[in-house]
């Protein structure tokens, strides 16, 4: 797919493609709520178990599995390698609710919302490989839209842009992509009426 377009493009779709990963997407929208929501040490209180139960063990996992060969690359291309990397993302998430659950005694919505996304995708994945790129970015968008609105409609524009570039480098066709913005919108949608009822 490299040949259809030139080389300007390509790189660059690839830097953008490879920057706004699922990963790193959340990691920016939960530093962004930290900060935002919480003092410097309750947002270290918030941020940290996230990034050590759920980003850091997905990190590990990910790298692992390239270099063993499980995985072909780190966007785990491959529909069937997909299955494990969805299973192990959502064991980290549910492992997460349960601590964040036993701690605060109350369920996070967003990490509730993020494992419907995910299980949703998986579903999906055994009949279409879905774009994890532009399905994550868009969840990450009403995520942020819940908190600020212009950042929220800025970060829709950055998952058309990342949806576009997985078709560029060929990660995925558009159909694939079109599949993930249509399981992320609703996914967002029900997020977003949750997050309006359950305000105080």
């Amino acid at each position: 797919m490299q040949e259809k377009y030139p080389p300007f493009v390509y790189k660059t779709s690839k830097i953008i493609s490879d920057f706004f990963n699922p990963l790193v997407s959340l990691v920016l929208f939960f530093f962004y709520m930290s900060i935002k929501s919480y003092s410097l040490h309750d947002s270290l209180t918030y941020f940290v178990p996230i990034l050590l139960i759920i980003i850091i063990p997905v990190v590990i996992w990910l790298v692992w599995n390239v270099k063993t060969g499980r995985y072909t690359n780190m966007d785990v291309s491959n529909r069937v390698q997909r299955i494990s990397l969805y299973f192990f993302i959502a064991a980290c998430v549910i492992a997460y609710i349960a601590f964040d659950y036993f701690r605060k005694g109350h369920v996070d919505l967003i990490m509730i919302f993020i494992l419907i996304l995910l299980l949703v995708m998986q579903l999906s994945n055994y009949f279409i490989k879905s774009s994890m790129h532009t399905a994550f970015n868009v969840l990450v968008a009403a995520l942020f839209f819940a908190l600020n609105t212009v950042l929220g409609i800025a970060w829709l524009g950055i998952a058309v842009l990342v949806g576009i570039t997985r078709v560029i480098v060929g990660r995925h066709t558009p159909k694939e992509v079109i599949m993930g913005a249509v399981i992320a919108f609703m996914v967002s949608f029900i997020y977003l009426y949750c997050h309006i009822q359950f305000q105080p």
